[in-house]
């Protein structure tokens, strides 16, 4: 089941599917910052506003903006 990462309860992990179309700005930007597919994420924490959203991977903290965030696929692994 697809999902995105403003649909995750804090503490909760997925792996990254893809980058959808509407994302294609940020495709390489997310691509460097090691969000391709298959990778595991846990969402830390998100500002009171939701923006931004600030997730673990790869033994990092990387934050996201909104935009960057939605344009994430990603799948539920728990």
């Amino acid at each position: 089941m697809s999902a995105r990462l403003k649909d995750l309860a804090i503490g909760s992990e997925a792996r990254v599917r893809g980058i959808t179309s509407a994302g294609r700005g940020y495709r390489q930007k997310l691509l460097s910052m090691g969000l391709t597919p298959g990778v595991r994420v846990k969402l830390v924490r998100t500002a009171p506003l939701g923006d931004p959203i600030e997730i673990e991977l790869r033994g990092y903290l990387l934050s996201l903006r909104k935009d960057e965030a939605d344009a994430l696929e990603i799948e539920r692994t728990e």
